[in-house]
């Protein structure tokens, strides 16, 4: 039986764990799940997922949220194609990078891209401010390490690069949008600010199967 992920459009949590699905080569498939039509809310989602939340694996009777409790789980579940290394300094730097990123970066991430996403960034402009202020030297950090480092944890992927990569897109994504035109963003552009983590944007977009896993609404934003 293939698993089967629950997620909304545009996730970088879903995103995550789809990369890692890809990875990992697992067939799965998806439910997706519409926030403006209320249905994180519903009985039966809230069934399976008391909080409410996505992204959601089931695999047969066993269901599991958080994303990276769900990556996890995969690592456990199918071994092979590692996500979180083989040997024990594999594995603490990959889960040292992991912890590093929750920890002091994805607040500012959600704090930049929400009031852009939502128009509200006058209303909410010292928080923006302060994102900007934080993803500025976060970014630069990962950008030095990538003069050395072909991905973040050594020179395979791993589920380090999985966690972090679709937020740094997302900042891209939310960064190309007219609410942030106001905005000074020093970050940018990329490609000249930090040209290292711009080429591990790159080399991630040509794995296999990345674009089975690239979000469906940004792709018709596109065209």
């Amino acid at each position: 039986m293939a698993l089967e992920l629950t997620l909304i459009l545009g996730s970088p949590y879903a995103w995550r764990v789809q990369l890692a699905l890809e990875h990992k080569e697992l067939p799965y498939t998806t439910r997706v799940l519409s926030m403006s039509a209320g249905e994180l809310r519903s009985q039966e989602h809230l069934a399976r997922s008391p909080r409410g939340k996505v992204p959601l694996l089931t695999d047969g009777d066993f269901i599991i949220s958080e994303s990276i409790a769900i990556l996890a789980y995969l690592e456990r579940r199918s071994p092979e194609r590692p996500l979180f290394g083989v040997t024990a300094e594999e594995t603490g730097t990959i889960w040292r990078h992991v912890s590093e990123y929750t920890a002091y970066v994805d607040e500012a991430v959600e704090a930049f891209i929400l009031p852009v996403y939502f128009d509200r960034v006058a209303e909410e402009a010292e928080r923006v401010r302060h994102a900007i202020a934080t993803l500025t030297v976060e970014l630069a950090t990962y950008d030095r390490l990538f003069r050395t480092s072909e991905y973040l944890a050594g020179p395979t992927l791993t589920a380090a690069d999985f966690v972090v990569f679709p937020h740094v897109q997302s900042v891209l994504r939310a960064a190309s949008k007219p609410a942030a035109n106001t905005l000074e963003l020093p970050f940018l552009p990329l490609a000249t600010k930090h040209p290292a983590l711009a080429a591990w944007l790159e080399r991630i977009a040509r794995m296999p199967g990345y674009e089975r896993a690239y979000p469906q609404n940004w792709r018709a934003a596109l065209t």
